[in-house]
């Protein structure tokens, strides 16, 4: 099969093949009736941009890199598909990268290294430093997504994020002003990562507003925010004695959540009855469980659009820009896990 060329893109469009060009490279001064036109006609012929080409035309490869620690997390498999959209918009071709909690890995994405074809990087990270970054912060464009573990005054690279403290105070409020009075977290990290430690500084301060202690054996430590960890620390807590088991959970991710879930069905417990459940991510798995899961919704089409946007402006810049700190909205969705009852499921 013929490869599709500019010009037969610019044929179907009734456009010139400049024009195109423009479009394809995401360059100001096309107007929206014209991009739509050509975007349509890129689409329906199937037309794909030659890297190479396009490398020695304009420098740029047009292709980024985003990276996250696994994919098998749902929150990241969301998260993938919302970037390569929004990246698609800009022209742009995502190449997916999973570091699998390597120290290495993250820190070879983050400076560049190894990736020649590489106009930028997307990194989700779980060690890499602002240290380590310092040095090449203004080498090679990239954009971290997460939790921030260190001061605005040492930013070296471009950041979004939620809120998590927000997020967590949100979910826990929540809880407390169902009336419960004994509420636990699941997802203190024995790595003290920043996840976690905002996460559960979040709780803290919401038990607080709400007149509630912090009792320690109502936060046991996890190894990750996964399935089993959840299902193991609420069987803990479970097994505390009556006066002191909670009465409500908040788990630091959904996938802890849907583990403790698991736990209170086993021990022949009633989710909310007994026992209250809320997580965070706003997954689908949430959405479907039985009964389905409250939870803190981050916007991801918002944390995609920043992150890209700001990597496509790190890239195309001429001229050294500012790091900036984007913070992206979240909500919290009230579910059966703590309202009760059975309502429709809307996908």
């Amino acid at each position: 099969m013929t490869a599709v060329t500019l010009k037969d893109v610019a044929q179907r469009a009734g456009v010139s093949i400049k024009t195109v060009s423009n479009v394809v490279r995401d360059a100001p001064r096309v107007s929206p009736a014209t991009r739509e036109r050509v975007m349509r006609a890129v689409q329906e012929l199937g037309y794909r941009p030659n890297p190479s080409a396009r490398r020695l035309r304009t420098g740029r490869s047009g292709l980024i890199a985003l990276a996250v620690p696994e994919l098998t997390t749902p929150y990241f498999a969301d998260l993938a598909h919302h970037v390569r959209t929004e990246a698609t918009a800009l022209g742009l071709t995502v190449l997916i990268e999973e570091t699998l909690r390597d120290p290495a890995e993250e820190l070879r994405l983050a400076t560049g290294v190894g990736a020649s074809l590489l106009d930028g990087v997307i990194l989700s990270p779980l060690h890499v430093t602002t240290a380590e970054l310092a040095p090449v912060a203004d080498q090679f464009p990239l954009v971290l997504l997460g939790e921030r573990s260190y001061e605005p005054a040492d930013l070296v690279v471009d950041h979004v994020l939620i809120d998590n403290v927000a997020a967590a105070r949100d979910a826990t409020a929540h809880l407390a002003g169902l009336g419960r009075t004994r509420i636990a977290a699941i997802g203190a990290d024995r790595k003290a990562s920043a996840t976690s430690r905002q996460r559960l500084e979040g709780f803290q301060q919401a038990l607080h507003a709400a007149g509630l202690p912090f009792d320690p054996r109502l936060a046991p430590a996890v190894k990750e925010f996964d399935r089993r960890n959840g299902l193991l620390a609420m069987r803990a807590l479970i097994e505390l004695p009556a006066h002191v088991r909670p009465d409500a959970v908040f788990c630091f991710s959904d996938m802890l959540a849907v583990g403790a879930q698991r736990a209170v069905h086993e021990a022949g417990l009633d989710v909310p009855g007994d026992i209250a459940l809320a997580g965070v991510d706003g997954s689908q798995e949430a959405l479907y469980s039985t009964p389905s899961l409250t939870t803190v919704v981050p916007d991801l089409t918002a944390v995609a659009s920043l992150a890209v946007k700001c990597l496509a402006a790190r890239i195309r810049s001429e001229t050294r820009l500012p790091f900036e700190v984007h913070v992206a909205p979240h909500w919290l969705e009230e579910r059966e896990s703590t309202v009760g009852g059975r309502r429709p499921l809307v996908p």
